[in-house]
């Protein structure tokens, strides 16, 4: 039985992704950590993967993307880190993984996934609800349950799949969506890769829906899954043994969400210390900051948003040109 966990980034979130990698390794020593390198190295760095705790690294040009420059220029960086799980996901099955987690880089494992797997023995795919619980709340509800309307019920940072059937018919009909329809659209439906997954339980009944409280602890489900750290150091979040945290926006717009919800207990910043301290610790030296190859043009300007949508009008008139990176 092969395991594989991956996660889809840039060079500029290579230190997340070492944290995500170092905890799975942890928790997890004989599952593989393949990594979905969405980018190109800079000057004078060298991405040494004997060096990482990554089993695979697997880029853009090899996950069978028709015209992968071109289809690149339209999207932003999210959009693309998240454009590709789809394909990575098919990627990973057909080269024969059993069963294939995807994390986001910016999460932290605390616990084995051991209910995950167990899932998987009975189901094609395995999803987590952003929300379990109905917050009371008016600020609550505001920040969290409309928010899950706007930008989707289920959290795509997470999703287990099953090499069956079933699960590679859901994997192909999610990268398909996110191949086309992969963009930070809210006006028009769409958040990236999330909002698609709306549809996936009733699409696909096969799929299970993990409600342990432990996975998938953020800022905007805190409310209802209160960190507490016992004196002999085990963590729970919300009375489940806390599996996974997702440390999205480490700054302080993502500290201030995390202390309105925190109810004036200091565990979550305990957390978040520790993340941190782990972060400088496997700092990407030699990257520059905000570092991304497909962000500018040849000649170093950068891609406007409205580029990038100009551009995307143009292929879907089948309008081509040979590499619009070209200064």
């Amino acid at each position: 039985m092969r395991v594989a966990c991956f996660t889809s980034a840039s060079f500029s979130y290579l230190d997340r992704a070492r944290v995500l990698f170092e905890t799975v390794r942890r928790f997890h020593p004989e599952w593989e950590n393949w990594f979905c390198l969405v980018d190109e190295e800079p000057a004078n760095f060298v991405f040494d993967i004997d060096a990482e705790d990554i089993d695979r690294v697997v880029k853009l040009d090899e996950l069978g993307v028709k015209e992968p420059l071109a289809w690149a220029f339209e999207h932003d960086v999210v959009e693309l880190c998240t454009a590709v799980k789809g394909a990575m996901l098919c990627h990973m099955l057909e080269q024969g993984i059993d069963k294939v987690i995807y994390l986001d880089p910016d999460i932290a494992l605390f616990g084995s996934l051991d209910e995950v797997l167990k899932l998987l023995d009975e189901h094609s795919a395995v999803l987590t609800p952003h929300q379990i619980d109905p917050d009371t709340e008016r600020s609550a509800i505001l920040d969290n349950e409309i928010g899950s309307l706007k930008y989707g019920i289920f959290n795509l940072g997470f999703v287990a799949v099953r090499n069956n059937a079933p699960g590679r018919t859901f994997a192909r009909w999610w990268r398909d969506r996110l191949l086309e329809f992969c963009f930070d659209d809210i006006e028009n439906g769409l958040f990236t890769d999330q909002k698609w997954c709306n549809h996936a339980p009733v699409f696909f009944p096969e799929i299970a829906i993990l409600r342990h409280r432990g996975y998938n602890v953020a800022s905007w489900n805190l409310s209802q899954r209160p960190i507490r750290i016992s004196p002999d150091g085990r963590i729970t979040a919300g009375g489940d043994p806390l599996k996974f945290f997702h440390f999205t926006k480490v700054t302080h717009v993502g500290e201030t969400m995390l202390a309105r919800y925190a109810g004036g207990r200091p565990e979550v910043f305990e957390l978040m210390h520790w993340y941190k301290s782990r972060l400088k610790a496997h700092s990407a030296k030699g990257v520059p900051p905000g570092w991304w190859h497909y962000g500018t043009y040849s000649d170093g300007r950068p891609i406007s948003k409205e580029d990038r949508t100009a551009y995307r009008q143009l292929r879907l008139q089948q309008k081509h040109l040979a590499n619009p990176f070209a200064a």
